[in-house]
């Protein structure tokens, strides 16, 4: 499948209690805005859970619009130590999307595993189909294990009980493995 027609696929996509990037000012030419910056068709993909919630998207637009990610977050501060200072890689050389295309409307809205198939049926396998693929955490890892998606499993970069450095070490390891 073509990428504007996966782009199609996440604009159509809708589940009541969530919101899509339009109704957070983010619509683009991409399927996650992790891909204004991380877009390569040709690297390893990195699978995340989730982008962002509603209120964190509307509140930061500016620095999400210019590279469509935050900075400061512990997640984004962890890929950063892996790619660029264990890897000496920089984030275009990767494919960054999520499992759940949708946006939870508050930062503590749970995903249910229902909610997060639909998603990742309706968008998400079309952009892993023929890649390899690194899961960024259980949630991710295990759906791709429910859509039979072989995925290389890593630690989340935002899990805790381990510092930055621990967890950007185990995910370079995973991503060496693809490389």
């Amino acid at each position: 499948m073509r990428y504007d027609e996966i782009v199609q696929r996440r604009r159509n996509l809708r589940i009541d209690g969530f919101c899509n990037l339009a109704d957070v000012g983010m619509e683009g030419d991409w399927v996650s805005p992790y891909q204004i910056s991380s877009r390569s068709m040709t690297g390893p993909v990195l699978l995340a859970y989730n982008w962002l919630d509603a209120p964190s998207a509307r509140l930061n637009q500016p620095i999400l619009r210019q590279c469509g990610f935050l900075p400061g977050m512990a997640f984004n501060e962890v890929l950063e130590i892996a790619l660029s200072k264990m890897l000496r890689r920089r984030r275009s050389d990767f494919y960054v999307t999520q499992a759940f295309q949708l946006l939870p409307t508050t930062r503590s809205q749970g995903i249910s595993a229902r909610y997060l198939d639909i998603s990742f049926d309706a968008v998400t396998k079309y952009e892993l189909a023929g890649r390899k693929v690194i899961a960024l955490g259980d949630a991710a890892a295990n759906a791709c294990y429910r859509h039979g998606v072989k995925a290389i499993s890593t630690c989340h970069p935002s899990a805790r009980g381990r510092s930055y450095e621990e967890k950007a070490s185990a995910i370079a390891l995973a991503i060496r493995s693809c490389l």
